[in-house]
């Protein structure tokens, strides 16, 4: 099938604005769960956790835009079905990530981790807020079938 054939076209984005927009959000929510676990002083670790969920989304996103959304029936329930497994499953996997990385620096060890399947909720979550947050400034998102 020819991308002329499609209904959209393959997503692209310099380099620069996603490494632009992916550090920020990890800087703001490190700086956040800094917050939270009592001290700033956790901010450059926690930075780099969040770097799996803002920079690894991102990929797990391009990967169903440019790779699997084009092998998939074009009906809008099938690529909003796929699309929501896709989003779990890589939760679960970037939780794991975070989870193993957060094991290996020293003096960032969490007292409680949820379970493993809130990863997967909890980034359904995120994308679904975020495609929101595109959606109403009129960009392709989940929402309106475009992105």
């Amino acid at each position: 099938m020819q991308h002329e054939d499609l209904p959209w076209r393959p997503h692209q984005e310099p380099l620069r604005v996603t490494l632009t927009r992916t550090v920020a959000i990890a800087l703001i929510v490190g700086a956040l769960l800094a917050l939270r676990m009592g001290s700033l002083a956790y901010w450059p670790k926690a930075t780099l956790l969040m770097l799996w969920p803002s920079f690894g989304g991102h990929w797990v996103e391009l990967w169903f835009l440019n790779y699997l959304r084009p092998r998939l029936r074009v009906a809008r329930v099938v690529q909003a079905s796929v699309r929501v497994v896709v989003w779990f499953i890589a939760g679960v996997v970037l939780f794991l990530a975070v989870k193993l990385t957060a094991s290996a620096l020293p003096g960032f060890q969490l007292r409680r981790w949820p379970a493993w399947w809130r990863g997967g909720l909890f980034f359904i979550g995120i994308e679904l807020v975020a495609h929101l947050a595109l959606h109403l400034r009129g960009r392709p998102s989940f929402y309106n079938s475009r992105g």
